[in-house]
């Protein structure tokens, strides 16, 4: 089965106004189809520590493993995907943990974890805590992920309104990260894939400072220019006070020229 669609990658990453250095951590793998982003905590740049490990392990993990179900003649199945992805997740997990019982410096340290594999016409998306993920769709920005955090369980339980969480104190109190337990609790969702699409991966430095049509608003101020868009979403951010590392990636969902169109069948064709 082939890929009928490309997909086009910008990637940012930025301290911000008051940080003294950057926690967060991106990682891309275009061949596979794969985006990583994950926002560090903890004590002496133990946050920093956390995210390069969980990046590093969730994406040599999917590596490791879709390049073996690329060698099988049978290739697999996409039900298999979730299950990977959260397997790779865990691995990370585990890495941090181990690194943090080497080190009593780490101790504590973790990260939260945003994690998308694009294949045929799906995306499967898995995170852990608060880091986001939204897709624009003909003109509309919809937020995909469900932040895993104090503030979102009172949102959903009615006890403060959207726009009382705008000003909120407690916007960054997570209630779930990677390498903070012995297992992670992973959340893994399906969802289909149009040409036109486009994806934004962003911690919680850009989510922080600018609401939803701010961002929505840039986005459709640069629908040919993406690394422009991505320029904007971060300065945006600074302008707005910058109190957080800002990281973004964008993924561009295209309908493939025809001279792409062999090497994107080569690439992807394994999966059925």
């Amino acid at each position: 089965m082939s890929i009928p669609l490309q997909l086009e990658f910008v990637a940012l990453t930025d301290t911000g106004l008051l940080r003294p250095h950057n926690e967060d951590a991106i990682a891309l793998s275009p061949d596979f189809g794969l985006v990583i982003l994950a926002d560090g905590m903890g004590g002496y740049n133990a946050g920093e520590v956390a995210s390069s490990i969980a990046i590093t392990t969730a994406r040599q993990v999917m590596e490791t493993e879709l390049q073996a179900i690329a060698d099988q003649p049978s290739g697999t199945t996409l039900d298999h995907m979730p299950a990977l992805l959260s397997h790779a997740i865990n691995e990370a997990n585990t890495a941090i943990l181990t690194a943090a019982l080497s080190e009593p410096l780490y101790a504590g340290m973790g990260t939260t974890l945003v994690m998308a594999l694009f294949h045929r016409q799906t995306i499967t998306l898995a995170h852990v805590g608060d880091s986001r993920c939204y897709r624009q769709r003909d003109g509309q920005l919809e937020q995909l992920t469900h932040d895993h955090s104090l503030l979102q369980e009172q949102i959903d339980a009615g006890l403060v309104s959207e726009e009382q969480a705008w000003c909120a104190s407690n916007r960054n109190l997570i209630t779930r990260a990677v390498g903070v337990d012995d297992v992670v609790d992973v959340e893994v969702h399906d969802y289909p894939v149009r040409a036109g699409d486009l994806y934004l991966f962003c911690s919680d430095g850009l989510s922080d400072m600018l609401p939803a049509q701010h961002i929505a608003g840039i986005l459709q101020a640069w629908p040919e220019d993406m690394q422009r868009a991505a320029d904007n979403l971060v300065s945006s951010a600074n302008e707005q006070g910058g109190r957080d590392n800002i990281s973004v990636i964008l993924v561009q969902v295209q309908e493939p020229d025809e001279k792409k169109q062999g090497l994107i069948n080569r690439l992807f064709g394994w999966i059925k």
